[in-house]
Formats: C-alpha cells, structure tokens, sequence
C-alpha cells in the first residue's frame, strides 16, 4: 500500500469508471475530470489529517484502494474501499481495510472511524465485520438503507459496547 498520487492516476481511473466497482459508491462511477479532482483531495487529506487513501498493489499489480476520507455528511472521517473484480475473493479488501483502520487508531491517533455500505451489499459488510468494526446506526439514501459502522480506539472506549448486527 501507497499513499496516492498522480503516478496512480491511470489505475484510479480504470478503477474509478468501471461500474461493477463504483457503481453502488457514494457518487457513483466517475469520468476522469472527476478522479483528478479526487485525487487532488485525497492527496490533501493526507497532509491535512494524517490519514488518506491508499493505492493497494499485490506485487507489482494495482488491485485497488483503501483509506479514508471525511464524510460530506457530517458523520466523521469513514473507511474506504474498492477493488478491481479480478482481485476479489482472495482476503485483499480485509487485508488492506484492516492494515488501514489499524493506522487510523495507532498512527494516525484518530479515536473514531465510520464507514458507510449499502444494506444489500453484503461483501463490503463482511469485510467491515471481519476487520472488528460494528455496526451503530443507518440511514436512507436515494432509495437505499445505508448501514453505518464504527470503530473506536481502545483508549476511546473505557468499557463501551456497541451494536454489533443491523436491527
């Protein structure tokens, strides 16, 4: 894993058009004015937060990206994902979400991180269980429950329990 930069910008575009990967995403499947004006502020979230959006290689070969970005919505800085269907099923979005909500805590210090997946996405919720984060509240967004989960830091939370399936 990477921080992003304009030397990826040929992979998050690839990534970031392609509707089998962007097209349940917040925003949905970007024209590449859009992933150069991304870029630009995930690179910028790097320098102001600490924190940002990785590119995920395995070797030599882009897969996909991981990291975080603050929510439009108010809700807090939320984990992010998104992997190339070819790379699927082999553990890598856990593997890289995981290495990444470990350096949000650890590194970067930050006490809370969401992430926000669609009701009927079922392989982004695996992976947001899997990697520890539980679930705390939902909302509707354009016709679609959205499931928010959390994790806290363990300095964060002298004790705390949280919800950890969707009523």
């Amino acid at each position: 894993m990477e921080p992003v930069s304009y030397r990826h910008l040929e992979h998050l575009i690839a990534l970031k058009s392609d509707p089998r990967v962007f097209a349940i995403m917040l925003g949905g499947v970007r024209v590449p004015v859009q992933v150069v004006e991304e870029l630009a502020a995930e690179m910028t979230m790097w320098s102001r937060r600490g924190v940002g959006i990785w590119a995920v290689f395995e070797g030599r070969a882009f897969v996909g990206i991981t990291g975080f970005m603050e929510r439009a919505d108010g809700r807090g800085i939320a984990l992010r994902f998104a992997f190339s269907p070819e790379s699927r099923g082999r553990g890598l979005a856990r593997e890289a979400a995981g290495a990444a909500l470990r350096f949000a805590h650890e590194v970067a210090g930050l006490p809370r991180v969401i992430a926000v997946a669609r009701e009927d996405n079922i392989d982004s919720r695996t992976v947001l269980g899997a990697i520890g984060m539980r679930y705390c509240e939902s909302f509707r967004r354009d016709g679609y429950r959205m499931l928010v989960f959390e994790s806290v830091s363990r300095s964060a939370q002298p004790g705390a329990a949280g919800l950890t399936a969707p009523p």
